[in-house]
């Protein structure tokens, strides 16, 4: 098993569809779907912007990520449909989060900074009503956007479930996607394994595993990536069997298109041999986002492999 052809793989298939991601002229419609239009085109971009900052110039890899991300930077007009967006929706969030993932890679626009600026100072942007790690990932956002964040990490981390330490046998999908995102903010998507406070770090050492295979015996694909990214972006990740298991079910549940679907049962792996293998097997919309966390789990885990070693801790290859 090749935690690197996972990601290879998943990547190529995204790569082939990235018509899937265009943003089309609902974008900026009033009754536009911001879950079919923009949250594709920022998860994209995350997860392109995290794999290029993990992986060498040289790599292929890395490559076709910058590629992937040039491509969604044109899809905003590189950045002029965000100061469009806040005029229409001053005090949403949605486009500051999806704007932050493109600054962390370089791709900026001034304009849209400075009225963002403007807006995050005033009360009504402060008090906007969001659960909990919406409100931390905000504020990681405004931070990574150049603005002055508003309020502390730690008061907004007291009060997600993870940040509150809670009983494990209270993980369940929605909890799982919360921690996910709680880590992924706190480590700038994996780029700064130290930035998890070493309470939640000792006590995701210890409850991960269980919960991963949990989620792996329920065919909870999507999910499980996401918590093999958190395991690859923790100080010290899992034993190698955890996730040399763990990453063995993931790729023989990827299909031989490269895609991965977010939940249920799989195609048939031994077709992967004839043409029918290789044709899409799942609608974009199934699972376009867990072959998005294939890549950037399988991406964050190779670049544990090759820069961490945990006395004999390390990740599987």
């Amino acid at each position: 098993m090749s935690v690197r052809r996972v990601a290879e793989a998943a990547l190529e298939w995204v790569s082939a569809h990235r018509d899937g991601f265009v943003l089309g002229e609902d974008a900026l419609a009033a009754d536009g779907q911001v879950n079919r239009t923009w949250k594709p085109l920022g998860e994209l971009a995350q997860v392109c912007a995290s794999v290029s900052a993990c992986t060498v110039p040289s790599d292929p890899v890395h490559a076709r990520a910058r590629e992937l991300l040039e491509f969604a930077w044109q899809q905003t007009r590189r950045g002029e449909l965000f100061p469009l967006m806040q005029s229409l929706e001053p005090f949403a969030t949605y486009p500051l989060e999806v704007y932050a993932a493109f600054a962390s890679a370089g791709h900026r626009h001034a304009g849209y900074e400075a009225s963002a600026a403007v807006v995050a100072r005033t009360r009504g942007w402060r008090l906007t009503e969001q659960y909990p790690t919406r409100r931390l990932g905000v504020v990681e956002a405004e931070r990574r956007s150049g603005l002055r964040p508003h309020g502390p990490v730690p008061q907004a981390l007291s009060r997600t479930w993870l940040g509150g330490l809670p009983e494990p046998w209270t993980f369940e999908r929605a909890s799982g996607y919360a921690l996910t995102h709680v880590v992924f903010h706190l480590t700038e998507w994996g780029r700064t394994p130290q930035g998890t406070p070493p309470d939640l770090a000792d006590y995701l050492l210890h409850w991960l595993p269980p919960w991963l295979d949990t989620c792996l015996e329920a065919r909870m694909w999507d999910l499980s990536c996401e918590l093999l990214a958190v395991a690859a972006s923790l100080p010290r990740p899992p034993g190698p069997a955890v996730l040399e298991d763990a990453w063995q079910r993931v790729a023989e549940a990827q299909h031989a298109s490269g895609a991965l679907p977010e939940e249920g049962a799989t195609q048939d792996a031994a077709a992967a041999g004839s043409g029918a293998g290789h044709e899409d097997p799942y609608a974009f919309t199934d699972c376009y986002h867990s072959t998005l966390m294939a890549v950037f789990a399988a991406a964050l885990t190779t670049a544990r492999l090759r820069d961490v070693d945990h006395a004999g801790q390390g990740v599987p290859g």
